[in-house]
């Protein structure tokens, strides 16, 4: 049966899931409270990871987190402050940070990154729309033995979950990144991995979706949402009152505001990360992530990314010039002869990901509300997920089997 849709966001798990309920025949509605220019799915590193299969709530990063706290610089920053919903996430953050959680996270987390992946490939392959991609794999850089043990420890985990993964000395990195010097010990290759230009990709999609026939409902903020009989009645912006039969949420940190008007909770905090765009030549041709500083490079379309830090801050844009700075010294500490200079510091830009506390995203249907599909929740992987989201949620809807079994993501799960 074809639906009429409403997808509350227009960030990448927006736009993925308005296309793929497209490709199933339905009527598709976005509303974004901005104009679809700008925010986390435009400032991110690009990256398609099946490497990342570790949660953000893994044992030890409560430790660190504290450690770090004050320190304004560090690569995970933790605002301290006394909010009711932010206390109550750091509760169930370190609840799930254990050895057992994270252990069945892993497969979970790999397999819907390669899904994403995959999803990626097929779009390119469609020619429906031009854009940037390339699968060149992941180097993970490091500087210090024991951040190389540590890090090689994961590659061995990635090998046995079906990736191919190996390490690489300084003088065997030469042969993936030969125009470039890097003060590094060694690195980790994760072949799994691929890139994109996620500022070329955005445009694109929205622009096949609206030659295709979804409606977009830009700069407008939904206000209210009306339930009747544990259904959505209809969503309610500051311009218009629409009515549909299904309603996806995909509005990254925003979304537990609009949840709550339904009475339903779900914990996210916004997690802040940084980009610095340097627009000259890098001599860099590789994806690769500085290991301790936590910092992610990628070589886009015309220009080289710095991105990175996790700034759990709550709702705000404002920009930090101490973690900007941070990210400019880790990149000239990693790649000799390179130097982020004050303008390109000072043109930084950052985005908002909604971060859960045991680094799974929400992508289903809660008990509350029969016709709302809850997608979000995806931290620092929502580039990666997005494609993998938006076909498992138009599945949800058009009522097929889901590609992936959803019981982990699952918007009710506690914690």
């Amino acid at each position: 049966m074809l639906k009429n849709c409403i997808v509350i966001g227009g960030g990448i798990i927006g736009l993925s899931t308005a296309y793929y309920l497209l490709k199933e025949g339905h009527q598709v509605t976005v509303i974004d409270k901005s104009d679809i220019s700008s925010g986390a799915s435009f400032v991110n590193a690009g990256y398609i990871t099946p490497s990342h299969f570790i949660p953000l709530a893994a044992p030890g990063m409560i430790s660190k987190g504290l450690k770090w706290m004050f320190n304004s610089t560090s690569p995970f920053y933790v605002k301290p402050r006394l909010d009711k919903d932010f206390l109550q996430w750091t509760w169930a953050f370190n609840k799930s940070a254990t050895a057992a959680k994270v252990e069945k996270a892993i497969p979970v987390i790999k397999d819907i990154n390669l899904l994403g992946r995959d999803l990626y490939e097929s779009i390119k392959s469609s020619s429906e729309f031009n854009f940037h991609y390339d699968h060149k794999g992941l180097l993970m850089f490091y500087k210090t033995e024991k951040a190389g043990e540590e890090e090689w420890e994961v590659g061995l985990r990635g090998i046995q979950e079906g990736l191919t993964v190996s390490h690489l000395t300084k003088q065997e990195v030469k042969q993936y990144e030969p125009n470039v010097d890097v003060n590094i010990a060694g690195a980790v290759y994760y072949e799994s991995d691929a890139h994109m230009t996620p500022g070329e990709f955005m445009p694109a999609m929205l622009n096949y979706l609206k030659q295709n026939g979804v409606t977009f409902y830009t700069n407008e903020t939904v206000q209210d949402i009306g339930l009747e009989n544990k259904r959505i009645s209809t969503v309610k912006t500051d311009k218009r009152e629409l009515q549909a039969d299904e309603v996806v949420l995909a509005a990254g940190s925003w979304s537990p505001l609009l949840t709550k008007k339904l009475g339903l909770k779900i914990p996210v905090q916004a997690g802040k990360g940084y980009r610095i765009n340097v627009e000259r030549p890098t001599g860099i041709t590789m994806p690769a992530i500085l290991v301790e500083a936590k910092v992610a490079v990628t070589p886009m379309q015309g220009f080289t990314r710095f991105a990175g830090t996790m700034e759990l801050g709550g709702i705000n844009h404002e920009i930090n010039p101490k973690r900007v700075q941070a990210i400019a010294n880790a990149a000239a500490s990693y790649y000799n002869g390179i130097e982020i200079d004050a303008k390109e510091m000072a043109a930084a830009d950052c985005g908002l990901r909604p971060c859960t506390p045991d680094g799974l995203p929400y992508i289903g249907k809660s008990k509350v509300c029969n016709n709302l599909t809850i997608a979000t929740g995806h931290a620092m992987m929502g580039w990666s997920l997005g494609p993998a989201t938006g076909k498992l949620v138009s599945e949800l809807i058009s009522e097929k089997k889901t590609t992936l079994n959803l019981d982990a993501f699952h918007p009710d799960r506690t914690f």
